[in-house]
C-alpha cells in the first residue's frame, strides 16, 4: 500500500473514533440544554460565512499569493465547520456538545451559506468561481463521520456509564495520541508539497488560523461568560471543512491544485490548536488551583 493510501485510509478511521470519543463524553440532556441558548448557537454560525471570507481576501490583498494559494484559501475560508473541531474541544474539556451541534448545523447549512458567501467573493474579486455544493460529501461527513461515531459513543455510555466515566482519561490519551498520528501521517505524505510551497502556504495559514481563532474568541467574550466556550467558538472558527473545500477543487472547478493548500492548512490548524489546547489546559489548572486556596 502506497503512503497516500494510507493515508486516505487512516484518516476515516482516525476521525471515526475521536468522534466516538467525544460521543462517550456526551449526555443527551448536555444537547438538550442549548435548545434555549439561540444567540450563541447563532453567532456560531452565521459569523463564520460573515466574516472570515473577508479575512481572507485582506489576507490574499496584503500578501498577494500565487492564483492556487490564493483559491485554495477562499475555498477554505468560505468551507463549513471541519468536524475534528469537535476532537479539539474534548481534548481541551470545553464545551463538546456546543461544539457537535454547531459542527452539524453548518454542514447541514452549506447549502444555503456557500453559495452565498461564494457570491460575494465574486463580487470582490470580479472573478467567477461557479461551483455547486457537494451535497454527497457533506452527507457522508455529517451522517457516516459525525452522527454515526457521537450516536455510538453516546449509546455506550448511556449502557455502561460507570465504566464510561472510569475510560475517559485513557481514551482522552489515545485520541490526543491519534492526532498526533494524524499530524504525522500528514506530514510524510505531504513533505515534498510542503517543501515546496513554504514560503506562500505556511504564512498565510498560519495568520488565517490565528486570526480566525481571535475572531472566534472575541465573538465568544461577546455571547457568553463560559471559558469553555469561548474556546470552542474560537476553535469553530479555525477549524474548516477541508474536506468540502477539496471536493469542490477537485470534482467540481477540476482544479487539483487549489485543493494542494488544504495539506498544508491541516497541518498548521492541527499545530496551532494544539498549542491552544495545551494553554486552554493551563489555565484550567489555574483556575482549579485559585478556587481551592483559602480566602
Amino acid at each position: 500500500m502506497s503512503l497516500h493510501a494510507l493515508v486516505e485510509a487512516a484518516t476515516p478511521a482516525i476521525v471515526f473514533f475521536l468522534m466516538a470519543a467525544v460521543g462517550l463524553d456526551l449526555a443527551p440532556a448536555d444537547l438538550r440544554s442549548l435548545r434555549h441558548r439561540w444567540r450563541l448557537l447563532v453567532a456560531g454560525l452565521l459569523a463564520p460565512p460573515l466574516l472570515l471570507p473577508p479575512l481572507a481576501l485582506g489576507l490574499v490583498a496584503l500578501l498577494r499569493p500565487p492564483v492556487e494559494v490564493e483559491a485554495g484559501l477562499l475555498l477554505v475560508a468560505m468551507a463549513p465547520i471541519g468536524g475534528i473541531s469537535t476532537t479539539y474541544s474534548y481534548l481541551a474539556n470545553a464545551a463538546v456538545a456546543l461544539s457537535v451541534t454547531l459542527t452539524a448545523l453548518s454542514c447541514l447549512l452549506a447549502p444555503i451559506t456557500l453559495p452565498a458567501t461564494a457570491a460575494l467573493v465574486e463580487l470582490a474579486t470580479g472573478r467567477a468561481l461557479g461551483f455547486e455544493v457537494p451535497l454527497g460529501v457533506l452527507a457522508i461527513q455529517v451522517l457516516g463521520l459525525l452522527a454515526l461515531p457521537v450516536g455510538l459513543g453516546m449509546a455506550l455510555r448511556g449502557a455502561r456509564p460507570e465504566r464510561a466515566a472510569r475510560l475517559r482519561p485513557a481514551i482522552q490519551r489515545l485520541a490526543l495520541v491519534a492526532v498526533v498520528l494524524l499530524v504525522a501521517l500528514v506530514v510524510t505524505s505531504e513533505a515534498e508539497h510542503l517543501l515546496a510551497t513554504i514560503g506562500d502556504t505556511v504564512p498565510l495559514s498560519c495568520l488565517f488560523i490565528g486570526a480566525s481563532f481571535a475572531i472566534g474568541a472575541a465573538v465568544g467574550r461577546a455571547t457568553t461568560p463560559d471559558a469553555g466556550e469561548r474556546f470552542t467558538l474560537a476553535a469553530e472558527f479555525a477549524t474548516r471543512n477541508l474536506g468540502v473545500a477539496v471536493a469542490v477543487a477537485v470534482t467540481l472547478l477540476g482544479r487539483a491544485e487549489f485543493a494542494l493548500f488544504a495539506a498544508t492548512y491541516f497541518l498548521i490548524e492541527l499545530v496551532i490548536l494544539l498549542a491552544a489546547i495545551g494553554i486552554q489546559g493551563r489555565r484550567q489548572r489555574r483556575t482549579a488551583l485559585s478556587s481551592r486556596v483559602p480566602r
